[in-house]
């Protein structure tokens, strides 16, 4: 896997904000705000009369595009390929995490099932992109300033 995929991304990333963007009530773009918005735009998705979450692919590359980019943004991370898990964003301190899954997640589950696209975004951001949880890990204690995923 390589450039032509990560240029798929890309293209999503832009498709996402142009599309997106005017229909939101947020400067859209790579920003917390923008992911919150995402994520009551996949809950009124769901909503829908008929909704199939089998007929979502396409929305769901899209945004779990645009998810993993709002992460590179905020935490200096980069995509990369895993052949366990697909496409996926290294952060800084070395985890790995699944933007496209989360995504999925939420179509499938939805907030009533705990599947948030902003919870995931605060969590990788504040807490595992930090070393934060990490720490937490290390140390064998919690924390209960670390926000639930």
């Amino acid at each position: 896997m390589g450039a032509e995929e990560l240029s798929r991304i890309k293209e999503n990333v832009d498709l996402a904000i142009e599309e997106l963007g005017p229909v939101s009530d947020v400067d859209f773009g790579l920003n917390r705000e923008s992911v919150e918005w995402v994520e009551g735009f996949i809950e009124r998705q769901r909503s829908r009369p008929g909704f199939d979450p089998e007929g979502s692919r396409g929305m769901i590359s899209v945004l779990g595009s645009f998810l993993g980019e709002c992460i590179v943004a905020a935490t200096g991370g980069r995509w990369d390929w895993s052949d366990d898990h697909g496409w996926g964003v290294v952060l800084p301190e070395g985890s790995t995490i699944f933007p496209f899954s989360k995504v999925e997640k939420q179509f499938r589950g939805g907030l009533e099932e705990g599947e948030s696209v902003a919870g995931f975004y605060q969590v990788v951001v504040e807490v595992i992109a930090t070393g934060k949880m990490r720490r937490l890990r290390r140390s064998g204690a919690t924390d209960p300033e670390v926000p639930a995923p």
